[in-house]
């Protein structure tokens, strides 16, 4: 019988071990049976173990709403989902690349469309030289002085050299839940577009060697400085994030940044390199109508995520933006093309293609802050103005803008910032409501200054270009094409 008791003993033992180890494993605390157990942690000990404060239920619902509604987190520092929120992200990623597509290929076969035979590789390798040069400069320092810390309303720190201290799991830079990495690659696509829009000005009869080195020194001041003060939280004019800034403006997508100051330093840079050899003698016309109509079409896609990208996230202000890009880009290029079907008798591929451009590039500055039934009246004016300067004006002033730089990005970007000025809306974004009241004269402000800016260094630049290195090739190589000659190739082969 003892026998028996001492089995049954040792069996309940065992039951119990395996019941209290199961249930520690499951995380479940058991006090201690034995009373000469080791003693609790003393105070300090136990709070230096403490494991972090765990947000609570309703907080991390707050996350999840804050994320579907692309605004803060309602967390500090402990937030289940702290990294870049996958769909904001996704659509960051994708009109990165898009606005990379509308440099590569969109524009280069835009403008190599648009050019001589002779010339178009050079277009093509100027264009690739520039995303290559670019890049170079905003990894090293570029993304550094736009949007570094430590710097002052003209121009960013030196903080982030390199790339120091963007990475791609932190969030904020850009904004709540895109990652610091992504949205230094969007702004680095702007970048590489800018310097590029430049090209179709002066395509045909710049020295390569010229090209590459003008780019170089007009990002450090022009594109990087502009940067800074229109979306930078302490840039000079960037209304909606500086509470403290000179000029409150507003600039969705870059009408000023972007267009304005490539537009205006095209002006600028072509009338100092001079006409082509035979211009107003020679027949110039595109020699690939094909060409330019397939570029155009590309940058009408890419544009989506140059202005829809530009909301930061997959929201209702990015569909906004993505509509009413959409219809003043369709409105201008129709407008256009009547327009010169009446005055001309004859409704042009170019025409349909100039005029698409420059509803995209009006649009631009406004794409977030406008309804899109003002949209359809900005396209209007987009595919009207542009037309009568690049139709009319232009060849009254003798310009040799080869390819219409000035002409719509130029007019066109200063057309858009200041006609979102007027048509700025709150039913649109919210921003707005906080800046409307006297918004037309701080667009007014930042179109002055953007261009005497723009004008003045490209200036300086371009003579300093001119008396060393030169900016034209000799007339013998502009006679035979840049093609041959500055790389070696030809477009085509007979």
């Amino acid at each position: 019988m003892a026998c028996r008791l001492l089995i049954l003993f040792s069996s309940m033992k065992s039951f119990l071990k395996s019941i209290l180890c199961s249930l520690a494993l499951a995380g479940v605390t058991i006090p201690s049976i034995a009373q000469d157990a080791a003693a609790p942690a003393a105070p300090a000990e136990a709070a230096a173990v403490a494991a972090p404060t765990e947000p609570t239920v309703e907080q991390r619902l707050g996350d999840i709403e804050a994320y579907l509604n692309n605004t803060a987190r309602v967390t500090d520092g402990n937030s289940k989902i702290s990294g870049p929120g996958p769909g904001h992200n996704a659509w960051q990623m994708v009109s990165t690349a898009l606005v990379i597509f509308m440099t590569l290929p969109g524009l280069a076969l835009f403008y190599g469309g648009l050019v001589r035979k002779k010339n178009i590789l050079s277009v093509f390798a100027q264009c690739f030289a520039i995303a290559g040069l670019v890049s170079i400069l905003w990894w090293a320092v570029g993304y550094s002085l736009s949007f570094g810390s430590g710097g002052n309303a003209f121009i960013g720190g030196l903080g982030n050299m390199m790339l120091s201290g963007v990475e791609p799991g932190v969030t904020g830079a850009g904004y709540y839940w895109i990652s610091d990495t992504m949205w230094s690659m969007f702004q680095l696509s702007f970048a590489i577009i800018t310097p590029a829009l430049i090209l179709g000005a002066i395509a045909e009869r710049m020295k390569f060697a010229a090209v590459l080195a003008f780019v170089a020194l007009w990002m450090f001041a022009v594109y990087f400085p502009f940067a800074h003060m229109v979306w930078a939280t302490d840039g000079l004019m960037c209304g909606p994030l500086n509470p403290n800034a000179a000029i409150k403006a507003i600039d969705f997508a870059g009408g000023t940044v972007v267009h304005m100051t490539s537009g205006w330093s095209a002006l600028v840079l072509c009338i100092i390199l001079g006409p082509r050899l035979g211009f107003g003698k020679e027949k110039m016309t595109p020699h690939s109508m094909t060409l330019c109509a397939i570029g155009t079409g590309m940058l009408w896609v890419g544009w989506y995520g140059f202005n829809a990208g530009s909301a930061l996230g997959a929201d209702a202000i990015a569909s906004n933006a993505f509509a009413t890009t959409t219809l003043a880009a369709a409105t201008a290029g129709f407008v256009w093309g009547i327009a010169e079907w009446v005055l001309k008798g004859h409704a042009s591929v170019l025409g349909f293609c100039s005029g698409i451009v420059a509803g995209l590039v009006v649009i631009t500055p406004g794409a977030g802050f406008v309804t899109p039934s003002s949209a359809v009246i900005i396209g209007v004016l987009a595919g009207i103005i542009p037309f009568v300067f690049v139709s009319y004006l232009k060849a009254k002033l003798g310009l040799d803008d080869a390819l219409d730089t000035f002409g719509i990005h130029g007019v066109g970007g200063t057309l858009g910032a200041i006609l979102t000025g007027i048509f700025a809306s709150e039913k649109a974004n919210s921003v707005v409501a906080g800046l409307k009241d006297g918004l037309l004269m701080e667009q007014l402000k930042a179109v002055a200054l953007t261009i005497v800016w723009s004008v003045v260094a490209t200036a300086i630049i371009a003579y300093l270009i001119k008396f060393t290195i030169g900016l034209r090739p000799t007339a013998e190589v502009e006679r035979q094409g840049l093609d041959i000659n500055e790389h070696g190739e030809e477009g085509y082969v007979d």
